[in-house]
């Protein structure tokens, strides 16, 4: 254990659990608000409120310079969309909501893909997208045990992009990260097969999983804010995100609402 930094003990899991659980609940808060003609700002008010009247903590606010409490990333933005008064949901739109929370002293971490509007309102494209994604990162998932390798969920997503003829663009600059004691903890998690096999995964270890799908390339841009992060080519992005614990026989989705 003392070499693995990313094991947690049975008392810190059982509050990384309840972190887990006021992410996932916060977001199920989000899906009550999310419609046309309300501004990304609403929401982070508005989740920021939630949080805290739970007793938690908005990570992200003041992270590293970073000015809101939650990240609002619509269409082609692939993460870390600032919240604005200024920018409001349109019919069509999808947007990836990504809280993190911070509840007596430990993190949970998850986002979603929203729709703005009816279903039959987005674009098939879009919707093709937003549901591919989310099974991709199922797919890597379901590889998590014990004795696994690290690479093995990269892998496992970017075969099931193939497998089922996806030309999307899996994002390689952004990646899911250890958590739970901070926001941002060892190992690096690839979401495409980076070509090492990485550590083994042990019992214990809690990290997310977040991959990053691109409708074509899996380029991207950084814009002038210093954290908005668009695709390079202004196709859409989508992106879910759990936080997951590694178990002798499998894994357990700590985020699951």
């Amino acid at each position: 254990m003392k070499n693995n930094p990313a094991i947690k003990t049975l008392e810190q899991i059982k509050g990384i659990r309840k972190a887990c659980i006021l992410a996932s609940k916060t977001l199920d808060f989000a899906a009550s608000l999310v419609e046309p003609m309300i501004s990304t700002e609403f929401l982070n008010k508005e989740l920021d409120r939630f949080i805290r009247s739970q007793g938690g903590i908005p990570a992200p606010l003041n992270y590293r310079g970073y000015p809101k409490s939650i990240c609002t990333s619509v269409n082609d933005v692939v993460c870390h969309g600032i919240p604005s008064e200024t920018c409001i949901f349109k019919k069509g739109d999808i947007v990836n909501i990504d809280v993190t929370v911070i509840l007596d002293g430990y993190f949970g971490d998850s986002s979603r893909m929203f729709y703005v509007g009816s279903i039959q309102e987005i674009n098939s494209e879009a919707r093709k997208l937003v549901e591919a994604s989310e099974m991709a990162m199922y797919e890597g998932i379901s590889v998590i045990r014990e004795g696994a390798c690290l690479n093995d969920i990269g892998i496992a997503i970017e075969s099931f992009l193939a497998r089922n003829r996806f030309t999307y663009g899996i994002v390689r600059e952004y990646t899911g990260h250890g958590t739970g004691l901070a926001f941002h903890e060892w190992p690096q998690v690839y979401h495409f097969n980076s070509g090492s096999t990485g550590p083994k995964l042990e019992e214990g270890m809690v990290f997310t999983i977040e991959p990053m799908i691109n409708q074509g390339t899996w380029k991207t841009k950084l814009d002038s804010d210093g954290w908005t992060v668009r695709t390079a080519d202004g196709g859409l992005s989508a992106q879910w995100e759990h936080t997951v614990l590694v178990c002798k026989h499998g894994v357990e989705i700590l985020t699951y609402s």
